[in-house]
């Protein structure tokens, strides 16, 4: 039975978007010194929300000199109790004016309400609160007695979870005594801009917290400057090489989450139907625009053609439409460049033989949308195969064996996640042992937490956030210091 749902859409009147926004420096907004600007639109109807400052070479110096100063006579003599309280109060803030911050993202991301409200925005808050409670304990996370803050941290955040990459990133740095700059990405700048706003509410001292908005070449900038001790990135994997390429022989620190192309791994004895939602959570949440997205099904051969009817069933209940809309499942693509992109490898399944099914769906007239999408008789010479998608397409393959999953699921250059359906525990332990992924879930999928840390191996980066392993990623020893001057002698 199919379910007919009324039109549920969401208020905008809770959120006040300005026509145009400048450079959060310095507990201030001010305007670029370059004077240019750029767009950010709504993907869902092409409607331009404001007009936002791209920061130049100037602005990016004036930003890390304010992080410096207010590292060096405020956040980083701060007792870690006091730094936890102005944790404590951004949390609050988050939660307080959650409904805001839900509309906004999805206005400027084009994801479903009921993902930015359930989802990512209380577990920004929850990173916050997470963190809070480690600033005066650092003396257990690891590093022995005392450990020190690194300085300035530079962090670039990405357009899939805009709000939820800000409080990966700001809240261990802070917690931990460094002070930011943070560029987030040009297509969804405004909840990071509205963020600065929470700053300001919570009295946080100017400088602790920068943010300057741009496109490639201010990430650059910011990566390049001499006055950022730690940078700290998320996106796509050939940015990433290249930071690490201009970092390497510095004496900076760097982490890096990259791209995935994750596999969900379903044996003969998983519950379909669980299973089944396991997929669907696994691929279609933010329309695929995950990097730990299960964009790989391995299905074992005997349920194999089960498990597609099922899911296929499935798909067609999904609502696309209007991301304020709280029925909606599949929201709008972020940019039609992306979705240039989606289109592509899409026809590129088509040319390769793989066999395509597409879920019925009316498509709206205007926006970015892509229908989700099932390829079946893909092997793994294909580019659906090999490459991240980034959308809501998801490529199944089979096996028979457990040693042939495990060799299908790790013949990737990418190590970020991956799923395992089998209801054997020794089976989970002994393949999760077998996984070269930085996260493996259990008969679930796309499941985080802020003590759980998050990563991955091979071209999906290195390094933690998230937990005790993500504090190390903003710490050095007290004896670090006293290393690196031996080694200058």
């Amino acid at each position: 039975m199919t379910f007919e749902y009324a039109p549920a859409p969401e208020s905008r009147a809770i959120v006040s978007i300005a026509s145009s926004y400048g450079l959060f420096i310095n507990g201030e907004f001010v305007d670029p010194t370059g004077g240019t600007a750029f767009k950010t639109v709504n993907p869902a109807t092409e409607e331009v929300l404001a007009e936002i400052s791209e920061a130049n070479q100037s602005d990016v110096n004036a930003a890390v000199n304010s992080a410096r100063r207010a590292y060096d006579r405020v956040w980083s003599v701060m007792s870690g109790r006091d730094r936890a309280k102005y944790l404590f109060r951004i949390a609050r803030l988050l939660q307080e004016r959650s409904r805001e911050f839900a509309v906004l993202e999805t206005l400027d991301n084009g994801k479903p309400i009921r993902e930015s409200r359930d989802i990512d925005v209380p577990l920004a808050a929850a990173h916050f609160f997470y963190h809070a409670g480690w600033a005066d304990k650092l003396d257990y996370a690891g590093l022995g007695p005392n450990p020190r803050s690194l300085g300035v941290a530079g962090q670039i955040i990405p357009w899939n979870f805009p709000l939820l990459m800000l409080a990966w990133k700001i809240a261990p740095a802070l917690a931990c005594g460094n002070t930011v700059v943070l560029k987030p990405a040009e297509t969804t700048s405004l909840t990071a801009l509205l963020f600065a706003e929470v700053c300001q509410q919570a009295e946080l001292p100017p400088g602790v917290v920068n943010i300057i908005t741009g496109a490639g070449d201010t990430g650059r900038m910011i990566v390049e400057h001499k006055g950022i001790d730690k940078i700290a990135f998320t996106g796509s994997t050939e940015v990433g090489k290249s930071i690490a390429r201009a970092l390497a022989g510095t004496r900076r620190k760097l982490t890096l989450e990259l791209g995935g192309k994750a596999a969900n791994i379903v044996f003969d004895d998983a519950p379909i139907d669980q299973a089944v939602e396991g997929i669907v959570d696994g691929i279609f949440f933010n329309q695929g625009h995950v990097c730990c997205a299960g964009s790989r099904l391995l299905l074992q051969e005997s349920i194999a053609e089960e498990t597609i009817d099922a899911l296929k069933r499935r798909l067609q209940t999904l609502r696309l439409g209007d991301p304020l809309d709280k029925n909606t499942d599949i929201g709008a693509v972020n940019s039609r460049e992306q979705l240039n992109k989606i289109t592509e490898l899409i026809k590129s399944g088509d040319d390769e033989g793989a066999q395509r099914w597409t879920a019925p769906c009316d498509i709206p007239d205007k926006g970015w949308w892509c229908a989700p999408t099932i390829f079946t008789n893909v092997t793994q010479a294909h580019r659906i195969a090999r490459e991240e998608i980034f959308g809501p397409v998801l490529s199944v393959l089979t096996f028979r064996t457990p040693d042939e999953a495990v060799e299908k699921a790790n013949n990737t250059p990418f190590g970020l996640s991956a799923g395992i359906w089998t209801e054997k525990g020794s089976r989970i332990l002994w393949l999760a042992g077998q996984l070269r992924a930085g996260v493996i879930w259990a008969n679930t999928f796309n499941r985080f937490d802020p003590a759980s840390p998050f990563g991955g191996f091979k071209e999906s980066g290195f390094g933690r956030e998230g937990g005790i392993q993500g504090l190390t990623a903003y710490l050095r020893s007290a004896t670090d210091g006293d290393d690196q001057a031996k080694g200058m002698s």
